[in-house]
């Protein structure tokens, strides 16, 4: 999660580690060397509620009653669902420093954190490895990029004591705020740890609007479309199918747009906008100043999707801020049929147009999932010519649609 305004950033890494805390490390290539007054540990609650807020969503409406005489009773009505959308620091130090030097350590809540900066980036993997670090094989390719720009890199582990003694159960976010134009995501050292694909999401809370990436093409993804109702209950599998026929069409190459909205409204919402409270723990350290001219007071939330692996992502993401705050978010809308008895000529004009609306709603869905569209037929229990067994529509004349009324 990234907060950003001018050559300001703080960044909070939620780390969904499963094991021994012992077994937890980090390596984190960071622009400058942090002083300790630079890191915090935060609170996860704030960051699963932003991840509830920006979460792409299902919205229903429900079909009013084609009928006239009961026009004064219909209003539409509709709800917003969400988807339910994871060594001690004595030994550090005493082996061969290789060139590598420790600008400065500290202990913060229940981590015990080195900034290091290094002469070389094999003798910086040696250092590593020789300090009980997990360093995946070849690594040194890639921590040779960071040293040419002049970074440093953040090191964290457990304290295991100071977890004991605070009664942590689960590790907490550790967040960092440095100074630096440089508005970027290391993920290339990740990718060394991993021979397969990785899903990345990207928060970012800024002053003035949108951001998107400067290295890839950031997109949209698909969204306002109808689809069938039963979809609901598999949201879940929706949203993967279709996020993952996105990424096969765009060959893995595109960095998608799942959310963009000011932090002070929503509509609709999947759960209520975080609090000043809640915006100051994730380190949006603005509120209280007065807006500068031609900016709000609520930060703009964008939230970005990537799936990536080395061969179509060889770069680290690379961001800007723009001035950009049109509303985006990716939405997918279930229309309930009405399912009335009335018999006026309206009923039998909606009656006759749920055919063809059902086939629409149904090769929607095989497109942004790649589906089969039969299917799909069969989970909305319709039949070949997309109606339910027993419907009988009758046609409505050519006269009854001069004189009604």
């Amino acid at each position: 999660m990234l907060v950003r305004d001018g050559d300001r950033t703080v960044m909070t890494m939620v780390n969904d580690f499963k094991g021994e805390p012992k077994e937890f490390a980090i390596v984190v290539p960071v622009p400058t060397v942090l002083k300790k007054g630079q890191i915090h540990i935060g609170d996860k609650a704030a960051v699963e509620h932003l991840d509830q807020f920006s979460a792409p969503r299902l919205v229903e409406y429900f079909d009013p009653d084609p009928c006239p005489r009961y026009e004064a009773m219909f209003k539409q009505m509709a709800r917003a669902g969400a988807p339910a959308a994871e060594m001690s620091m004595d030994a550090v130090g005493r082996k061969d420093a290789k060139g590598v030097t420790i600008e400065a350590r500290y202990t913060v809540g229940e981590y015990d954190i080195l900034i290091l900066s290094a002469k070389e980036s094999q003798g910086l993997e040696d250092w590593l490895v020789a300090n009980q670090y997990r360093v995946p094989k070849g690594a040194s390719r890639v921590l040779e990029s960071y040293l040419k720009q002049g970074m440093k890199f953040f090191v964290a582990k457990v304290n295991l004591k100071e977890q004991q003694k605070l009664g942590f159960s689960s590790l907490r976010p550790i967040q960092v705020a440095y100074e630096s134009p440089k508005f970027m995501l290391p993920v290339r050292l990740g990718m060394a740890n991993s021979s397969g694909t990785q899903e990345l999401f990207v928060y970012a809370l800024s002053r003035r609007g949108r951001i998107e990436a400067v290295n890839y093409r950031t997109v949209k993804l698909p969204s306002d479309m109808d689809i069938p109702v039963y979809v609901k209950g598999v949201f879940p599998d929706f949203y993967r199918a279709m996020f993952g026929n996105q990424v096969s069409k765009d060959d893995m190459s595109v960095v998608y747009t799942e959310y963009a909205w000011d932090m002070g409204w929503c509509d609709p919402c999947a759960s209520q906008p975080l609090s000043p409270e809640e915006l100051k723990q994730l380190g949006v350290w603005w509120l209280d100043d007065t807006p500068e001219p031609g900016t709000l007071p609520t930060p703009f939330v964008t939230r970005l999707h990537v799936r990536y692996d080395r061969a179509h992502f060889p770069q680290d993401l690379v961001f800007q801020e723009t001035a950009d705050r049109t509303n985006f978010q990716a939405r997918y809308v279930l229309r309930h049929e009405w399912t009335g008895s009335g018999d006026c000529a309206n009923a039998r004009d909606y009656r006759l147009s749920l055919p063809k609306r059902r086939e629409k709603e149904a090769r929607t869905l095989a497109e942004l999932t790649g589906w089969s569209v039969d299917k799909i037929r069969g989970q909305m229990r319709l039949m070949s010519n997309w109606t339910r067994e027993g419907e009988s529509f009758e046609r409505v004349e050519w006269w009854e649609k001069m004189w009604r009324n």
